[in-house]
């Protein structure tokens, strides 16, 4: 589960005024710590690790208070984490005006490698979705849409340290980011819950490797996202999101379960428009949060097909941008505002949509 995805959103905000008036300097100088600057003739600075770091040990005392846990474990597993720059680089917002496009962005998943991927894991897994869906209401073509773009069925399942990742961005989130209090904040307690989970456990917190936001695992879940949703599903007595597919896809049929997914409703509706009522600021407004009945969106110039029109519950114009191409709109559903609980975006969605829809194309084809 990306940031979810998601990360997107869940953090109340920690004041940290000192960091906002230093602008891009890191939490590491903002709190006292040695500055390693780079030698002259060097490619790159020295690592350096965040034992040096008082803010960072301090947290350390204050977590191990919080979950009862050793603190002199603690500080060990903290001290041993390393500040990684590129994650720092990765997490910095985008140029602004980059536009989007979900032409290109569709492209990237919506493609014969990872189409034929996610056929071999729908055979290869076939029981085990069949009795997720049947268990969970959530469908397998769901399920394999996630796999599939999250880490294209385990291949890409991230090489940054987790510890190392964590804890530079709950420490040294880049300051020009616009949430960037919120997001630290959250970074935190991720790194808090990643901490109780490996002492809980008995993982070594030192060798996960996951996404440079500590994503992990075939899903990609935040330690939190772990600690509330991953399930035993293979019935070995303990979760293992690495290495047992069959926790894998219990996980995420328990995931979207638990955010809300409604078995049998639909993720969306092709639209069309009826330009002379149509009223795309008010419609727009809500984002991807259902707020309308059908009613309503007729009357402000939305055109719904038939079985559209039938629906009982709340939707969301959802817009899509193409460059500077004409933009894509679908009305999106409840359980298509599950999805985004993944990860909050709805060109993520409707990537994990589409693709688990074409491996399930694939599988009637094949059989």
């Amino acid at each position: 589960m990306k940031v979810s995805n998601r990360f997107l959103f869940r953090a109340l905000a920690l004041c940290l005024p000192a960091i906002l008036a230093l602008g891009t300097v890191s939490m590491a100088q903002a709190s006292g710590t040695p500055s390693k600057t780079r030698p002259a003739g060097s490619a790159r600075a020295p690592a350096w690790f965040y034992g040096q770091h008082t803010g960072a040990m301090a947290f350390a005392d204050e977590l191990a208070a919080r979950q009862s846990l050793d603190p002199a474990w603690v500080r060990a597993q903290i001290a041993r984490a390393q500040h990684l720059p590129q994650v720092v680089r990765l997490m910095s917002p985008a140029p602004q005006g980059t536009p989007k496009n979900w032409a290109v962005y569709r492209a990237r998943f919506i493609e014969p490698t990872r189409l034929q991927a996610g056929l071999e894991f729908w055979q290869r897994n076939r029981e085990t979705l069949a009795r997720a869906e049947a268990e969970y209401g959530v469908p397998a073509s769901l399920i394999v849409g996630v796999i599939g773009v999250e880490t294209l069925y385990g291949r890409h399942t991230g090489n940054f340290r987790v510890i190392d990742a964590l804890t530079t961005l709950a420490f040294d989130f880049p300051a020009v980011h616009p949430r960037a209090l919120a997001r630290t904040t959250f970074f935190r307690e991720e790194l808090e819950q990643f901490l109780s989970l490996a002492h809980r456990t008995g993982m070594d917190p030192q060798t996960p490797r996951g996404s440079y936001a500590g994503a992990m695992g075939w899903p990609q879940f935040m330690p939190s996202s772990w600690a509330k949703y991953a399930i035993d599903f293979d019935g070995d007595g303990h979760i293992d999101l690495f290495n047992s597919q069959a926790d894998v896809i219990g996980s995420v049929a328990h995931y979207f379960k638990a955010f809300g997914w409604q078995p049998g409703m639909p993720t969306h509706y092709a639209v069309g428009f009826d330009r002379t009522r149509l009223d795309l600021p008010t419609l727009l407004a809500p984002d991807i949060l259902p707020t309308f009945d059908t009613g309503t969106l007729m009357e402000k110039g939305v055109v719904l097909p038939g079985r559209a029109r039938d629906h009982l519950g709340k939707l969301a114009l959802v817009e899509l941008e193409n460059g500077n191409e004409p933009r894509s709109y679908v009305v999106g559903t409840e359980n298509f505002y599950a999805v985004t609980r993944y990860n909050w975006s709805s060109y993520y969605a409707m990537a994990v949509i589409e693709l688990g829809e074409a491996v399930h194309e694939l599988l009637d084809g094949a059989r």
